[in-house]
Order: C-alpha cells, then sequence, then structure tokens
C-alpha cells in the first residue's frame, strides 16, 4: 500500500529522457546548467538549515520527456561532487523515496523550486503467497537475464534483496526498459503492483530476447556453412592447381575455366560473342546463385554442339547405289532421289559452290506409304550410303512445341529442343536426321510443334534457325531430313509444301519374295538361332506365304510369319519331332503354320465368290495401309413395305453419300438407255451396304463401283469375278480422275484381279505402276460409264435370278 504524508520543498534537477528510481545511484556532469543550478541550491539549503555533517543536500530527480514534467519524482541526496572519470565535473546522487510534485515556491539559487509530498510505502507483514511467489519468479527471470549477460557479481545482491519495493525499483537499472516504462514504474506508488510490472516487462524482454538469438543463431549457422563452402572450395581450387603443376598440365585444362574454354573452342563468330557473355555474368555471379548453374548448363550445351564438324560426303555415285540396293529392294523412286542429290552435291563441290547465300545443299524429303514398306530404315541406308552420320527423331505423340525449338533457359530443367539434341547426338553439322511419323503430331495448350517444324524444314530459312534454349543462330542447311509418314492427308498443308514428295506405294508379289529371301530369312534365322543351312524356305513357301497368308503393302507381317514358321521348325527340332536341315516347301506351310488367311477371290469356287449374285461389284481404295479391295452390295426392298428412297450403310463419309445420290440419279435419267427397268427405283427403297462396317470409309473414288452395282442388280446381270474398277462418277455419266492408281493397282494384283478399269485421264500414272504389274493386269481406260458397264456386267445370257 502506499500514502501521502509530510510536505517537501526541494529544487527541481530535471532528468532529460531518463528515469531515476529509489535506490540507484547515478552520476550527473555539472556542465549542466540545470544540473549545477539544482545541486549548488540544495548546498545552499543545507547551509542555510545550520546542520553539520548531518543531512545531506536534497534534490527532486524529476523525469522530463519532450519539455513536460512527470508527475512523480524521486527525492534524492547529493552523495558527492567531484570529478567523473573523463575529468568533468560532477555529482553522485542517490535516489531515496517517492515525491508526488505539487505547486511551485521560491528558494534560494538559479534553480526551480517545487513543494512535494513524500510518498510512504506499506507492504504487509507477513507477505502473502501469490505475492512471494511474484517474487521468486522475478529473481528467477532477473538471474536468468543477468547470466545471459555474465554479470555474475549482480547475481548474488539481487538475491539479497527480500523488501518488494526495494526489488520493483532494482529494474530501474535495466538497459533494455524505455523511458515511458520506467516513468510507469515510478509513477506506480503500490509495490506490489509495480513487482508485478517490472515482472511482465521483464517477461516479455526475455521471450524476445529468445527468439532474436534463435534468428540469430540461424543466420550465423548460415554464414559458417557459407563460409566453410567457400573455404573448402579455396582449399579444392588450391588443391587442384597443385595436382595441375604436379602433372605439368596448364592451367587452361580446368573444365571449370570457361573462358579458357571458349576462347580455345572453333565457334561461329556470333556464338563466341554470345558465349563470352555468358562468362562474364558466370564471373560476376556468386558460387550460390541459381543463375550459375543456369549459365554453366549452357555453356556445357554450346561448347558440345558440333559447330565446325562435317563429315565428307562419299561421292561414288555408283558405291552408293549399290548400297541402296543391297539395303533395300525396290522403293526406286527414293534411290534416284538419292542418286540424284549426291550427284548435284558432287558437281557443286567440284566447282566450289559448297555455300551459295548462306544455305549449303541440304534436302527436306517426305517419305509417304503405308507401314512396312522400309520407311524408317531407308534413312538409315540412305545416310550409309552418303557416309554421313545418322540420328532418329521419334515425333509420334509430340504435343509439345518446345520439343522442337527448345524450353526458355529460365524455366528449371530447360533444355534444347529435339532437332538441337539430334545435331549433338550425331557429331556434326550435316547428318541424316529421320523425323519419323511426323503425320502423328498432335497439338494443344503448350503448342503445335508441325508449325515450330516449319522453320526446321525450310530450306530458304533453316539456315539461321534459332532455339529457343540456345538463342544463337544454328545452321541446319547442310542436314538431309527425312520425314516419314503414313497418311498423307494428316501432314499440315503448310508444312507439306516446304518438303519434297516421294511416295512408297507398296510391295508387289515378286518385290516381297526377294526381300523375304534376301533380308527377312538372314535375320530371322539369326533370331530363331538357327544357321542358313539348317532351315531353307523355297520360293514356293515365300511366295505362298506372301500372297496367301499376308495381305498387306509392306512386309512386316510377312516378317512375322517367317519367324513364326522358323520357330515352330526349331521347336519340332528340340522336341525330336524334326531332322536338320530341311527345305520348306510350300505344301508344309499348312501342317506348320495354319491355313491361309487371304485367299484370291479367283481361287474359290465361282458358287461361293461375292460376285456370284447380280448387286455386288469390285471397287478399289486406299487407306492408311496401302491400297485395298473393297466390295459393294446393293439390294431392292419389297415394294409392298413402302421403303422408298436410298439407304447406305458401312460407316461413310459425306463425299461417298454423294456418290452414291450421283450413282442413282444417273440410272434414274439413263435407264431407258441402258435398257434397265428403272421403273422399279421409283417405288422401291435402294439400299447400298459396303462389308466391313467398322471401318470408316471415304472418298470420292467409288461412284463407279456403286453404279455398276445397280446397273448389276437391275439388270440381273453378274459382275464379272475378275473386274475391279475405280473412278468417281458425274450426273452425266463422265468418269472423272481419281488419286493412289499405284497403290490400288497393286492392291488388284495382290487380290488375283486379273481386269482393272481406271479413268482415261489416270493413264497417266500407269508409269509409276511396275511392269510385272502391268503384265498381269489388263487395265481399261475409260471416260464413260457405259463403257464400264459394258466390260464388267456379264453377258444377259447368263441366267441367274435377281437379288432382292
Amino acid at each position: 500500500m502506499a500514502s501521502t504524508s509530510t510536505p517537501l520543498t526541494l529544487p527541481v534537477l530535471p532528468l532529460d529522457d531518463e528515469v531515476v528510481l529509489p535506490g540507484m545511484v547515478v552520476p550527473l556532469d555539472l556542465n549542466d546548467n540545470d544540473v549545477r543550478a539544482a545541486v549548488e541550491a540544495a548546498q545552499a539549503a543545507a547551509r542555510s538549515s545550520g546542520s553539520v555533517g548531518g543531512s545531506k543536500p536534497k534534490v527532486l530527480l524529476v523525469p522530463r520527456i519532450d519539455g513536460t514534467y512527470a508527475n512523480t519524482g524521486v527525492l534524492g541526496t547529493v552523495e558527492q561532487v567531484g570529478r567523473l572519470a573523463d575529468g568533468d565535473p560532477g555529482a553522485l546522487i542517490r535516489g531515496r523515496s517517492r515525491v508526488r510534485i505539487g505547486a511551485g515556491t521560491t528558494g534560494p539559487g538559479a534553480a526551480l523550486w517545487v513543494e512535494g509530498l513524500a510518498v510512504e510505502e506499506t507492504v504487509p507483514d507477513p507477505l502473502p503467497g501469490s505475492v512471494t511467489e511474484l517474487v521468486t519468479e522475478y529473481k528467477a527471470l532477473a538471474t536468468n537475464w543477468l547470466k545471459k549477460r555474465g554479470a555474475w557479481q549482480v547475481v548474488d545482491r539481487v538475491q539479497q534483496i527480500d523488501d518488494v519495493s526495494a526489488l520493483a525499483d532494482n529494474s530501474g537499472y535495466s538497459p533494455f526498459l524505455s523511458t515511458p516504462q520506467k516513468v510507469e514504474l515510478l509513477e506506480t506508488a503500490d509495490p506490489v503492483a509495480r513487482l508485478k510490472l517490472a515482472t511482465e516487462q521483464l517477461r516479455e524482454h526475455l521471450a524476445e530476447q529468445d527468439v532474436a538469438e534463435s534468428i540469430a543463431k540461424d543466420v550465423q549457422e548460415g554464414v559458417d556453412k557459407q563460409q566453410r563452402e567457400f573455404l573448402l572450395r579455396r582449399q579444392l581450387d588450391a588443391v587442384r592447381k597443385e595436382l595441375r603443376e604436379l602433372n605439368g598440365e596448364s592451367e587452361g585444362e580446368e573444365s571449370d575455366d570457361y573462358r579458357a574454354r571458349v576462347e580455345a573452342a572453333d565457334l561461329p563468330e556470333k556464338v563466341r560473342e554470345a558465349a563470352l557473355k555468358e562468362v562474364e555474368k558466370l564471373e560476376r555471379s556468386s558460387d550460390q546463385s541459381p543463375e550459375g548453374s543456369w549459365i554453366r548448363t549452357w555453356l556445357d550445351t554450346v561448347l558440345e554442339l558440333p559447330w565446325t564438324e562435317r563429315t565428307e560426303d562419299e561421292y561414288d555415285i555408283q558405291g552408293a547405289q549399290r548400297v541402296l540396293d543391297a539395303e533395300h529392294s525396290g522403293l526406286e523412286d527414293v534411290k534416284e532421289r538419292i542418286t540424284e542429290y549426291l550427284a548435284v552435291r558432287k558437281r557443286r563441290s567440284e566447282r566450289g559452290l559448297g555455300v551459295v547465300g548462306g544455305r549449303r545443299g541440304g534436302a527436306v524429303l517426305a517419305l509417304v506409304g503405308p507401314p512396312g514398306v522400309g520407311k524408317t530404315s531407308l534413312g538409315e541406308s540412305v545416310a550409309h550410303a552418303m557416309g554421313r552420320k545418322f540420328v532418329r527423331v521419334a515425333l509420334g505423340g509430340v504435343r509439345d512445341e518446345a520439343e522442337i525449338r527448345g524450353h526458355r533457359r529460365t524455366y528449371v530443367g530447360a533444355l534444347p529442343g529435339r532437332i538441337v539434341r539430334a545435331i549433338k547426338e550425331a557429331g556434326s553439322m550435316n547428318p541424316v536426321v529421320l523425323l519419323d511419323e511426323i503425320d502423328k503430331v498432335g497439338s494443344d495448350f503448350r503448342g503445335d510443334p508441325a508449325a515450330a517444324l516449319l522453320e526446321v524444314l525450310d530450306p530458304a530459312q533453316n539456315h539461321t534457325f534459332r532455339d529457343h534454349y540456345l538463342e544463337v543462330e544454328l545452321d541446319l542447311s547442310d542436314v538431309v531430313f527425312l520425314a516419314t509418314a503414313n497418311v498423307l492427308e494428316a501432314i499440315p498443308e503448310a508444312l507439306l509444301d516446304r518438303m519434297e514428295l516421294v511416295r512408297l506405294d507398296g510391295y508387289t508379289e515378286d518385290e516381297k519374295v526377294v526381300i523375304a529371301r534376301d533380308h527377312l530369312l538372314p535375320r530371322q534365322l539369326e533370331r530363331a538361332g538357327l544357321d542358313k543351312d539348317e532351315v531353307t524356305l523355297g520360293e514356293s513357301a515365300l511366295r505362298k506365304l506372301a500372297g496367301e497368308y499376308t495381305r498387306e503393302a509392306g512386309v512386316r507381317n510377312l516378317e512375322r510369319s517367317v519367324a513364326r514358321l522358323l520357330r515352330k521348325v526349331a521347336a519340332q527340332h528340340e522336341l525330336g519331332e524334326r531332322e536338320l536341315p530341311f527345305t520348306v516347301e510350300d505344301t508344309d506351310l499348312r501342317s506348320l503354320i495354319g491355313r491361309p488367311h487371304h485367299v484370291p477371290e479367283a481361287a474359290q469356287d465361282p458358287a461361293e465368290r461375292r460376285t456370284a449374285v447380280p448387286g455386288v461389284a469390285t471397287g478399289l481404295a486406299v487407306t492408311g495401309a496401302g491400297g485395298d479391295v473393297l466390295y459393294v452390295e446393293a439390294s431392292l426392298a419389297d415394294p409392298e413395305t413402302g421403303a422408298a428412297g436410298l439407304t447406305l450403310t458401312g460407316q461413310l463419309g459425306d463425299v461417298m453419300k454423294e456418290s452414291a445420290q450421283i450413282a442413282l440419279s444417273f440410272l434414274r435419267s439413263h435407264g431407258a438407255e441402258l435398257e434397265l427397268p428403272v421403273a422399279d427405283l421409283k417405288d422401291r427403297g435402294v439400299h447400298i451396304h459396303f462389308p466391313a462396317g467398322a471401318v470408316p470409309k471415304d472418298g470420292p473414288s467409288a461412284g463407279v463401283t456403286m453404279t455398276t452395282a445397280l446397273a448389276s442388280l437391275l439388270s440381273g446381270r453378274q459382275v464379272r469375278t475378275d473386274v475391279a474398277m475405280t473412278g468417281e462418277v458425274s450426273l452425266t455419266g463422265r468418269v472423272l480422275p481419281i488419286g493412289g492408281v499405284k497403290q490400288k493397282l497393286l492392291a488388284a494384283h495382290r487380290a488375283g484381279i486379273t481386269t482393272v478399269v481406271i479413268p482415261k485421264r489416270n493413264e497417266a500414272d500407269l508409269d509409276d505402276v511396275p511392269a510385272e504389274v502391268l503384265e498381269k493386269l489388263d487395265v481399261h481406260p475409260v471416260t464413260d460409264v457405259r463403257q464400264v458397264l459394258e466390260l464388267a456386267l456379264a453377258p444377259a445370257a447368263v441366267e441367274v435370278p435377281v437379288a432382292a
């Protein structure tokens, strides 16, 4: 508890932004006018009171904050006047008790005098338990703080203080308390409340100090780690330097010395300038900077690229022709194109025309054809024939534009595009790069890779190709690009315009036999663990495998059949059922690998053929797997059903549906001329069906086939089994040209067809068909659908039932 007592008249000693609590002893500088005036006034008052050796001069220590005096001060006694440690005059003053400041008054000297009332403090005796716990907590907190500061000599003094008021005022020595906090302690008269306030202030400071120490510790650990890493790196550099000197190596051979590596590398001038700029950035960056690792990766990529490395082309044109013939049968168009390219390169080299306008003599070819005809393997043969390095880039399923042009260097894990990586892998600037399955490239939110390929495959601009990762020009004008595709329509038109198109339309049966004998059989013998003398396949067996066990444009299924046959023979030999050597003839195939799967229509019994009834015609089509035979069936509905109109089935596209409408309209308008009972077409529904309904079909080349099927149905005349046809028909009966003649004739040849009807305007396309195929086919170019009907329909004398 606290109360006021007798009034006191004292000179005021103002303390600017300082607070003195009872029990504190403070030195004050007498050079301060206010301090000197107060001390001199107190001394004068003490002398006038006449006390000798009695009471000491008294002053009132009052905090003055921003020119404003506090309401409470401290009665202080001047213990000693003398010199401070720095030699200036000073006074040592001890705080005694609190004084409540009252009104001003007069007194000796120049000091300000005020009247005040002494504040008497009372503490209950004995102390309550809560106060005792408070005293214990304060002493523990103070001891903890003093130990952290190393003030061990003060700890015992604090522990010896038992008075609650003195213990609370002892916190006035705490340097962490602000002036407002000390003023709050000064103006709190109740000792217990003051001790609670001091305890709370000390507790908050210790909590802040713990957080600060934790942060400082983390920072110090990070600094120590960096210093340790820096020291270890310097030591590592010193060890490497000593090892180089010991081994007689120069300092420029160090892998990390990028400046020396760039200056020593054979780089184009612009690339060298860009690399040296990055080296300067690397030298300015710290070892811990993430930008440093990006720059090192970029420099490593640039230094690993073969900027000036080129392989010398083999200009032995006849030798290159022999290599291509030995590794691939057929494919004359591609072989001729490669031979032409080498011949032109040879002449340009002889005349010093290697580089014209910054561009070299590269090539961009698109190999389009059905699966299994050897497009992918042809790329390696081309590189072998030219004496160049070969790299295959698989584009199937690629949907990210960055796969072609690379990522920006700012991304984590950035890499150059596949084109740059292919050049790096090849180790030369003029390899043969096979862009496999270019028609399978997709696009999504990450961009369109096909659009990024426009610059790569454009001979007019790929000499300055810029990858997003490299950001320097890369010359691709000397690269031979071979792009493979199965479906021409899936390649964007702008991209296709930049490539020279070479079609691979499939193999004839004779070519398949040669390929199987010279290429497939030796490879599969090795895979089956058989010697070439142990198992021999006769030509009749190979021809039957190609003609009746497989029906395809390529030779993949043929190779699988050969592999299956050899595995069967090897297994029978291991089981003791067959002796080796063994020659496989066509009569042995059924017992070894089962019955044939593709028997030609012409080889079947006449009554079992599809064209055995009127209303069925044989057409020719082109699919993604090459040419194929397509049957068209037509029927008329019963007039009593009343189902008039045209019905189409078989997953037909819009173009093919229009062809059916045109065929029906032509027959309705020219039925009398063709001697057909077209009256049936008015009241009876017409149904045209294309078997294999699960396969989508579209295109304009089935018009004459549908017209022939309907004419056969109406006339009751069968369509000849050995006749197949292709062509579009107009409303006036003209037969219009179509595409894919070579593939369709090859398909007709594989199916055992002997007579083929094509549009007259496609007659020039017969030059692309192999001679051995044309010898076995009777090809009739026609201009009018009436000629088709005359050739395809059997004579009317043959009595056959009309298909209903």
